[in-house]
């Protein structure tokens, strides 16, 4: 019987990765997704698609609205989207897409739902390459988490569970994370990273996350499935 395992699922390509990993190397997933107060719903149909898509019929979804505390965010308030920033500033500066301890309460939810269904292993698609500058996608994080974790909880203080915070993606370029997930039959049609979409939950092209997931998909020597403005 395959081992358990808690995946937090956004919809992105990220996510949709590291499930994909993980269901290869023989977790039996339980998927979370967290409607967190975004302006764009349209991550959220993804996940549903991604999950479907990867035989995870186990998909839970909480709701907790951050944008009470995002009111300088641009993915939970009326804030614009920063377009065409230049690498070195993607790789360096904290952008105003950054929701407060958006990671942090995602993890927390997972570690929550993982301790009531007795599981011990948690996976999140964070990655300290290609990855905008968050704080909370360092490996020096995930690592606290892991500590916070197995000292916070009742099964680890009990001795019943000794938790893991799995980051397969960590240490890859986006390049590696798209061939990685090719290799493993991921259908990235399905997938959302947009910050910005259109109406029709089409990317702009142009935010950080469309940036660095067409300039991956280039990298690789792939054709992203996604179609973008002119």
């Amino acid at each position: 019987m395959h081992e358990p395992a808690v995946i937090l699922l956004s919809g992105g390509l990220d996510s949709a990765t590291t499930a994909a990993i993980a269901r290869d190397e023989g977790f039996r997933l339980v998927a979370l997704s967290v409607d967190y107060g975004q302006r764009h719903r349209f991550e959220l149909e993804a996940a549903a698609r991604v999950a479907a898509a990867l035989g995870i019929d186990d998909h839970q979804s909480v709701s907790v609205d951050l944008s009470a505390f995002g009111a300088d965010s641009a993915l939970t308030a009326e804030v614009d989207v920063p377009k065409d920033r230049p690498a070195d500033a993607m790789a360096s500066e904290i952008p105003v897409t950054y929701v407060p301890a958006r990671n942090t309460v995602f993890l927390a939810l997972a570690l929550a739902l993982a301790e009531a269904r007795g599981i011990s292993e948690l996976f999140i698609g964070v990655n300290a390459v290609d990855y905008s500058g968050y704080p909370d996608c360092r490996p020096e994080y995930i690592e606290a988490f892991e500590r916070m974790a197995n000292v916070a909880t009742r099964a680890a203080v009990e001795g019943r569970a000794l938790y893991s915070v799995n980051t397969p993606l960590i240490a890859m370029s986006k390049a590696e994370i798209v061939r990685r997930g090719t290799e493993l039959g991921v259908d990235y049609g399905l997938t959302h990273s947009c910050y910005d979409p259109d109406e029709r939950g089409g990317p702009c092209g142009r935010c950080d996350a469309c940036r660095l997931r067409r300039q991956g998909f280039a990298d690789a020597g792939l054709v992203d499935p996604l179609t973008y403005p002119e």
